[in-house]
């Protein structure tokens, strides 16, 4: 005889996850659930959902670094209910950050003491990072005009098209006006000639760029030094420059040494740098250093006592987590100049062997430069039939996620697929992308051409006159082509060879 019952909710301990009634129904996703489910239930359905993201080690669009040794990683996981912000509480992690701004001031040529202490904080990235160095700038321009009896209502800041979104986002929160150089074709970072022509008695800073986001190129800030000091002479202003080195800023001092855009330069007076970028830290830590302590206004840095003792802080966060903090300290004591400097030469040499297997191809233009951040940005020289956007949709399949984008102002036209080379991205990985990317070329030849909207909106008349199609004509023609093409398909298989 089969005895058979109802299972009861006390039983749902002693079946599989997917045995329970938790993964029959939809996760909620506007309200909190009334009721508890099961821890295990509860990690198993998040992490099964969270497989549909993609591999962050194949996602060559971000510059953030995607793995660390496991003997960092336990550091992080032993420091992550620690709130750096509690500096009484927490002081040797308080120390630890100190300590990489003394060690990344050094590495920038910050003009310090044998013992003097750097000026710059910890940030949770260099967007931060940017908006705490344009305040600084901002505020000192309005107490030189306040002092000089000026107008001080309308600063602006030059800066690239090419410069990342937030610097948009200060010009906007901050009211200050930004100035763009515009780009050209061939030509995809601030020109220092326009943009010191730009430069006016309220101008509160240039921006310069060690890295574009574009294309890695490394902008001239020594010649852009050099113009801004004979312009300020010229006028008697003193215009000074901040150097957005987000990624350029620890690959520079260890493979361009003698590149001068650091505080060696008189009118740098403050640089950003990701630790979670080419800083090899995860996501999210930033720094901020500045010249001296002139060029941090006073009044901008806060003092509390209510977690303990006196605290200065200068910061758009409060509390944060003290792992990655603790995570970069690491980095530096782990590597130190040799490690850092091994690591940026491998990947430097894996971008040359990624840009070299492009380049054999004969279908791409490199855009970007062997001197800058190791990364491959690069163009099809035909794009009539197929373009990057189809590229990089068909990579999918391969596992890779690799960006294609058009350029900012004057240079829209251009269309690029970018590869950023991290530290785990290894040899073997740069020769299977190029393979891969072989394929995705080959099938893309045995495809029709994809249907230009805009050129199938219009049709030549008589005497070159132009006709505009009505939205029924164009929807007939694009379906007419898939049927025609579908057949062609169709009837080809069938033929004996």
């Amino acid at each position: 005889m089969v005895l058979s019952k109802t299972a009861s909710e006390s039983d749902v301990s002693i079946h599989s996850t997917f045995a329970s009634r938790y993964v029959r129904n939809s996760l909620p996703r506007f309200r909190m659930p009334e009721n508890s489910i099961p821890k295990d239930a509860a990690y198993q359905i998040i992490n099964d959902e969270l497989m549909l993201d993609g591999n962050p080690r194949l996602n060559l669009a971000s510059f953030v670094t995607t793995w660390m040794e496991p003997e960092c990683d336990k550091l992080i996981m032993d420091a992550v209910n620690k709130n750096y912000v509690d500096m009484d509480e927490y002081p040797v992690t308080t120390e630890l950050q100190n300590r990489c701004v003394n060690m990344i001031a050094h590495l920038f040529n910050a003009p310090l003491k044998e013992s003097e202490a750097a000026v710059g904080v910890g940030t949770v990235g260099s967007s931060e990072a940017i908006m705490l160095a344009g305040l600084a700038f901002k505020r000192k321009w309005q107490n030189k005009r306040k002092a000089e009896g000026k107008p001080f209502d309308k600063p602006n800041i030059v800066t690239g098209a090419n410069v990342q979104v937030c610097w948009e986002k200060f010009a906007r929160y901050f009211e200050v006006e930004l100035k763009e150089v515009k780009l050209r074709e061939g030509y995809y970072v601030m020109d220092p000639v326009k943009a010191v022509e730009l430069v006016d008695e309220n101008t509160i800073c240039v921006a310069a760029i060690l890295g574009s986001t574009l294309n890695g190129e490394f902008e001239d800030v020594k010649l852009l030094n050099d113009l801004l000091v004979e312009k300020n002479k010229q006028t008697g202003w003193d215009t000074p420059i901040h150097v957005d080195a987000a990624s350029g800023g620890f690959i520079a001092p260890f493979l361009y040494p003698e590149l001068e855009w650091d505080f060696r330069l008189p009118l740098v007076k403050s640089i950003n740098v990701s630790g979670h970028k080419y800083g090899l830290v995860y996501a999210g830590i930033g720094w901020i250093i500045w010249r001296s302590k002139e060029d941090l206004p006073e009044e901008l840095i806060f003092h509390i006592n209510y977690l303990g003792t006196d605290q200065p802080t200068f910061t758009l966060n409060f509390s944060k987590g003290s792992s990655q903090v603790i995570a970069q300290y690491y980095q530096l004591i782990r590597l130190g100049y040799e490690g850092y400097r091994n690591v940026m030469e491998n990947c430097h040499e894996n971008a040359m062997v990624l840009k070299e297997g492009l380049e054999k191809t004969g279908r791409f233009n490199i855009v970007s430069k062997d001197e800058g951040v190791p990364l491959v940005a690069f163009s099809l020289k035909d794009s009539r039939r197929h373009d990057e956007f189809e590229i990089s949709e068909m990579l999918r399949r391969f596992g890779w996620i690799v960006p294609a984008y058009t350029m900012p102002a004057d240079a829209q036209h251009i269309t690029v697929l970018r590869v950023v080379i991290r530290e785990d991205f290894s040899r073997t990985l740069a020769e299977r992308l190029v393979l891969d990317i072989q394929k995705v070329l080959h099938e893309l030849d045995t495809l029709p051409a994809r249907v230009n909207a805009k050129l199938s909106a219009v049709e030549n008349g008589k005497n070159g006159t132009v006709i505009k199609k009505t939205e029924m004509e164009k929807q007939r023609e694009i379906t007419d082509f898939w049927k025609k093409y579908v057949m062609e398909r169709k009837s080809n298989r069938n033929k004996i060879c």
